[in-house]
């Protein structure tokens, strides 16, 4: 597998209106790639493609006959597809007792958005036999977060996922990457509540960083883009010895229940727990 020259390429990156995505946006496009940029946000897309003189195509990532036409569009305006930047997501703090609607809206977003990408895209690559996915996911993924039942749940489902792709495509020229940041200071890291916020933001870096972590990447074919170098540490040891790492996870929990206590909640025969 060799690396992709991004001038010249064309590159479709969801959720790009802001964070992460509006970052790689620009770099690709500073490095030559046309970028078509996807927001659920129309304004945003909107700014963000006239800024790099790209192509804006607004709409819901997560629905499965947007996801299509969105493949379609950069074929049909472009002539081809390059690099597939599945980046759309949505912070969700909570414990297993989140609204259904909460859980509902984090799988929509952060698992299968990916899956109704890779299904528009794959049919074109495969049969042309090369191809470029990379699913933004987090450390969250390989490891956990606490105080987000829900993100971390479905950041671990996005990276199996992409693990699932990689090893059934590699040989078929498709070249398949995770992006699993920690903290990076963009409006999701406030979403992940002040439990994240705490654990998180005194090593976040900005999203122009991570940018620049995943260009460099994309120059190669390896697996995991880790822009915080130290959650390859983490992973290896949760893997060495995972009750040791879970108990040093329940420790933080600990910690971070005293700093922002968690109220108690009614389950439904009004028995608090």
């Amino acid at each position: 597998m060799t690396g992709l020259n991004l001038d010249g390429a064309v590159v479709v990156i969801t959720g790009a209106g802001s964070g992460i995505g509006a970052a790689m946006a620009r770099r690709f496009a500073a490095d030559g790639a046309t970028v078509v940029v996807n927001d659920l946000d129309p304004v945003a897309a909107h700014h963000v493609a006239h800024e790099i003189g790209g192509r804006a195509f607004a709409g819901d990532a997560s629905d499965a006959d947007f996801a299509e036409r969105l493949v379609a569009f950069a074929w049909g305006s472009l002539g081809r597809l390059d690099l597939f930047c599945a980046n759309a997501g949505v912070p969700t703090a909570g414990t297993e007792a989140a609204p259904a609607a909460d859980w509902d809206r984090a799988w929509r977003v952060n698992v299968l958005a990916h899956v109704h990408a890779a299904r528009a895209a794959l049919p074109r690559w495969l049969e042309r036999e090369r191809g470029r996915f990379l699913v933004t996911a987090s450390a969250a993924g390989l490891l956990t977060m606490l105080g987000s039942a829900p993100y971390s749940v479905t950041k671990h489902a996005a990276v199996g996922f992409a693990e699932w792709l990689r090893v059934t495509y590699a040989h078929r020229g498709i070249v398949v990457q995770a992006l699993c940041p920690q903290g990076v200071r963009t409006p999701m890291l406030s979403g992940t509540g002040p439990v994240g916020e705490m654990l998180l933001g005194q090593d976040a870096i900005g999203a122009d960083e991570v940018a620049e972590r995943v260009r460099e990447a994309l120059t190669g074919d390896r697996f995991l883009i880790l822009p915080h170098p130290e959650v390859a540490g983490f992973y290896a040891g949760r893997a060495a010895d995972p009750e040791r790492w879970l108990g040093a996870m329940n420790r933080l929990q600990r910690k971070a229940e005293q700093a922002h206590p968690v109220p108690r909640q009614r389950t439904g025969d009004g028995v608090t727990s």
